[in-house]
């Protein structure tokens, strides 16, 4: 039996981050982690930051997923994307200073500091930092 395999297509608001067949991915979304098939149920789901996992038959690729949407149907799925990032994209130092920063504003507890938008900045920060680390 052959491998089903569907089109993923991540866009970003500065490029087309991929597009290609592929035998699965797997995303962060508010709900939970997600895996994808081909053949999957049509879904629509909101993304959080986390490690986006797509899965091919000539190897496995990971990248930095931050925010967006994914519309599933039967043979498609398709990520519009904050922005997404390749493990070698990733400045480590530039990840490690944002999350001391999100960290300070979320220890400060000034009412003036955006608590949702501190956390964001963390879980960002905390996935670059993740991903990059297992590549270098």
């Amino acid at each position: 039996m052959a491998e089903k395999k569907f089109n993923l297509q991540i866009i970003s608001p500065t490029r087309v981050f991929f597009d290609g067949d592929i035998d699965m991915v797997e995303m962060k979304t508010t709900e939970g982690e997600i895996g994808v098939l081909a053949g999957h149920i049509p879904l629509t789901a909101i993304l959080e930051p986390g490690v986006l996992r797509i899965k091919k038959s000539d190897g496995d690729k990971e990248a930095a997923l931050h925010d967006g949407f994914v519309k599933i149907t039967k043979d498609k799925v398709t990520i519009l994307a904050e922005s997404c990032e390749w493990p070698d994209e990733i400045d480590v130092n530039r990840a490690n200073e944002a999350k001391t920063r999100a960290e300070r504003r979320l220890k400060s507890g000034e009412p003036a500091v955006d608590m949702l938008r501190a956390e964001l900045a963390l879980k960002k920060a905390l996935t670059r930092i993740d991903i990059a680390g297992k590549y270098k």
